[in-house]
């Protein structure tokens, strides 16, 4: 079983930045842990992932403004900085953590960006 807890959500201006945090209990093996979002009406869109090794991947929405990370003393929680924020980011971003059998998620944060 796998427990993740999310965090850092909220309201934010264009322009504007907001760093999600999201923390894994599990006696388990994680290989890949990332954040998903999704948008009224949209289906959920993958943002970006890091694996054991701390190797990224982005979707190429989020390319070159948003930055996963994973804490060097915690390796089960990570991070995603987003930078330069459009109303199109708003969204409910869903942390993800795949283990050897199943894939888990989060309850979700909701990321609004409005002036």
């Amino acid at each position: 079983q796998v427990q993740l807890v999310e965090s850092g959500g909220g309201l934010v201006q264009p322009g504007g930045s907001l760093r999600l945090a999201c923390a894994a209990s599990t006696a388990e093996v994680i290989y890949v842990m990332g954040w998903y979002r999704q948008a009224p009406g949209k289906q959920r869109e993958y943002v970006a992932t890091i694996n054991s090794g701390s190797s990224t991947n982005y979707g190429e929405s989020v390319k070159g403004r948003f930055t996963i990370s994973r804490d060097p003393s915690a390796e089960d929680t990570i991070y995603l900085q987003m930078n330069n924020l459009t109303p199109e980011d708003t969204a409910v971003y869903y942390c993800n953590a795949k283990t050897a059998l199943t894939s888990h998620w989060g309850q979700g944060t909701q990321v609004t960006v409005s002036s």
